[in-house]
């Protein structure tokens, strides 16, 4: 029997001349929550392109959810196991 789960995940960003930030978050399952902030800085010699700020800073809040719920996951199977566990870096 399979079970359906899902995330809810959430980013908003902020333009400020040449900075983009990003603040990203994602509710899991179990109702905790997971925050991030992601930033991006155009040249001021470079093209406007307010898309590519958003993906940049958006992408960097993301890797930061990522990095953290690994450590969440990791702790919880340390926990569980009484033994360490060793992340792959992928």
């Amino acid at each position: 029997m399979s079970t359906l789960v899902g995330w809810h995940v959430d980013v908003e960003f902020t333009e400020d001349g040449h900075r983009t930030s990003a603040a990203a978050l994602v509710r899991l399952g179990d109702g905790s929550e997971v925050r991030a902030r992601g930033y991006a800085m155009r040249h001021p010699s470079d093209p406007e392109q307010l898309r590519v700020g958003e993906e940049i800073a958006g992408a960097r809040a993301l890797m930061d959810i990522a990095s953290q719920m690994l450590q969440k996951a990791h702790a919880e199977i340390d926990q569980a196991s009484g033994h360490h566990s060793h992340p792959l870096n992928r």
